[in-house]
């Protein structure tokens, strides 16, 4: 029982943290931000607030929040071992033509090339 408390707990932390960067992501400063980042990586055990947060700040300003959505990215595919949420990053960061670019993407990004792998294991590397 006490396991089950704590998993609800992080998915309450987890859901408090995210809805606090999408209420401030435009206000916030640069240290709020890695704070919360940060906080959230810790806080999220399955990946979910991690790519949903990612999804949103690249919604909301790709190149302003660059530096965050690639820490979000990379908690994500840490902790997305069921492959529930990484897959919805690879259109929301990449656009939808990203498999009539996946070749180049897997050279250029790292994060890219590690979603891709997870989702598409028997393609070709």
């Amino acid at each position: 029982m006490n396991e089950q408390n704590n998993a609800s707990d992080q998915l309450e932390e987890g859901m408090k943290i995210y809805e606090y960067i999408v209420d401030n992501a435009e206000n916030d400063n640069e240290l709020q931000m890695g704070d919360m980042v940060m906080k959230l990586r810790n806080a999220d055990t399955t990946g979910q607030f991690l790519c949903s947060t990612a999804r949103y700040l690249a919604a909301v300003d790709r190149e302003r929040f660059d530096s965050w959505i690639a820490p979000l990215v990379e908690g994500a595919i840490e902790r997305d071992r069921d492959r529930r949420y990484i897959g919805s990053l690879l259109e929301a960061l990449w656009g939808t033509d990203y498999m009539d670019r996946a070749e180049d993407l897997k050279q250029a990004d790292d994060n890219f090339r590690r979603i891709y792998k997870r989702l598409y294991e028997q393609s070709a590397m």
